[in-house]
């Protein structure tokens, strides 16, 4: 799967001109055929009906109305109605590469480069509040929003969720025209759908939105999650619209003008559109962005249980539902009596036919939510209800270190959610880029040892850091799974 948003290689396509032949009509001798024909009206004949001057105009003026109105489509009206609130970025970004080339270790300082990333964005509000893909504006130190009639403003980040892939911004800017939303929960197979935005803005001059048409192909598409992918593709709109470099986070509406998915993501092999398009449906991304202009970030629901993951798709059509791994102690889901083993066949009444389909369901829960769920369990089918909860890290007390270095002691809960191998430990919730340039470590890293003392607890690490200047500690963390260290050197 490509992202729409990254750059990719210049295809030149030609263009020829074509001349069109203009039959010669004058007559041999230098007359004109028309000179001709009016000396042959002028022969006796039957006289003809001459029409006034201004009957002939209004009727010149009557078809070119009627032409008018027949190239003024449906989609017209769509692209006239949604294309003022639709925005070009530009975004300046900072991103870990490794050395290109022997030059590369003496010239270019290690590790962060200087990127130009483009994409696109609409206008939901009329104070300058911009949604986005998450992916177009990840490591910003820069953010440039185009209006469409070229009016460049600076833009800032109000947040973003890497899960959802959804961004919001805000510009300094009152009475922006503003999109309309519709509903994906409705869209027809086969209807029309409008993708909306900036394609290859890095070799264009122009900032007024480019419009492509297609079909809705698919809906409820669920993306199997890869390796560099951060985020869930989850219930997606899939349409064969072309989406390009550069399409990402704009609009995808309905042939009446209304928002109903937001571009993300392509499926190619050259990098340019092959008809495998996807939208995020619009109500998951105006939920997300209206927990980020509330409160900066996205509270996460969580249920407290672990079903089998890609493993057992294969088997989903013997099992019938998606069987439970693990059940967290204490958690929503143990309190509302499941237990490992468990098949969930329906959840909220849609069928569960992978883990796919239960992770989607999740992703669109807020906290306090009820989860209906119809359950195989002990040889019979029973009803269940799990009400949602906070994630544990959110709630777990945190210990600041360093200044900038936030722990939590690893629990069984805090083990369930972030699927963490080791029992005890310290969790690195959150952590400083500077920080992390100068230790080597990352947020999600569980300190499990420093020299040769094993830490069982968050408060362990400020004292086993308090050594002398010029002191070498190594730390030992897990990360994904698995056991490495760093070395740190105090000054």
């Amino acid at each position: 799967m490509r992202r729409a948003a990254f750059p990719f290689a210049l295809v030149a396509t030609g263009f020829a001109l074509v001349a069109t032949g203009c039959r010669d009509l004058r007559a041999p001798g230098g007359a004109t055929a028309s000179a001709n024909a009016r000396a042959d009206s002028a022969a006796p004949g039957p006289a003809m009906p001459v029409s006034s001057a201004g009957a002939q105009v209004a009727a010149a003026r009557t078809a070119d109305a009627q032409a008018i109105g027949s190239r003024r489509t449906a989609i017209v009206a769509a692209v006239e109605r949604a294309s003022a609130a639709v925005v070009s970025i530009n975004v300046t970004s900072t991103r870990e590469a490794p050395p290109r080339s022997p030059w590369d270790f003496f010239f270019v300082p290690e590790g962060a480069r200087t990127v130009q990333g483009y994409g696109t964005g609409f206008v939901i509000r009329p104070n300058g509040i911009i949604v986005t893909n998450q992916h177009v504006v990840v490591n910003a130190t820069k953010v440039v929003v185009t209006l469409p009639d070229g009016t460049d403003l600076p833009a800032r980040v109000l947040g973003e969720d890497p899960l959802t892939d959804i961004a919001v911004l805000r510009v300094e800017r009152q009475d922006l025209p503003t999109v309309t939303t519709g509903h994906s929960t409705d869209l027809m197979i086969g209807e029309w759908v409008i993708a909306m935005g900036n394609p290859y803005a890095y070799l264009l001059g122009n900032a007024e939105p480019t419009v492509t048409v297609g079909v809705v192909s698919a809906t409820s598409r669920n993306i199997l999650p890869t390796a560099e992918q951060t985020g869930l593709y989850l219930d997606m709109i899939q349409t064969d619209a072309a989406i390009n470099p550069g399409n990402s986070g704009g609009p995808l509406t309905n042939a009446l003008g209304e928002v109903v998915g937001v571009n993300s993501s392509i499926f190619s092999n050259s990098g340019g559109s092959v008809g495998l398009g996807f939208a995020i449906p619009i109500e998951r991304a105006i939920r997300v962005a209206d927990e980020i202009i509330k409160s900066g970030s996205v509270r996460r629901a969580w249920v407290g249980l672990d079903v089998e993951g890609a493993a057992a798709m294969r088997n989903w059509r013997s099992q019938g539902g998606v069987v439970v791994a693990a059940v967290t102690a204490e958690g929503p889901a143990a309190r509302a009596g499941l237990k490992a083993g468990d098949v969930l066949v329906e959840a909220n009444g849609r069928r569960l036919r992978n883990y796919l389909d239960w992770e989607a369901v999740k992703l669109d829960l807020h906290v306090g939510d009820g989860v209906d769920l119809s359950v195989r369990s002990g040889g019979g089918t029973v009803r269940r209800r799990i009400v949602t909860g906070d994630l544990p890290t959110v709630t777990a007390e945190k210990v600041t270190v360093l200044q900038d270095l936030q722990l939590i002691n690893v629990t069984p809960q805090i083990q369930a959610e972030r699927s963490i191998r080791s029992d005890r430990g310290a969790l690195i919730f959150k952590i400083s880029p500077q920080v992390s340039r100068a230790t080597g470590l990352r947020e999600g890293d569980v300190i499990v040892g420093i020299n040769r003392s094993a830490v069982r607890t968050a408060s362990q690490v400020e004292g086993l850091l308090n050594v002398r200047s010029g002191e070498v500690i190594r730390v030992y963390v897990e990360r994904e799974g698995q056991i490495t260290f760093t070395d740190l050197v105090f000054r």
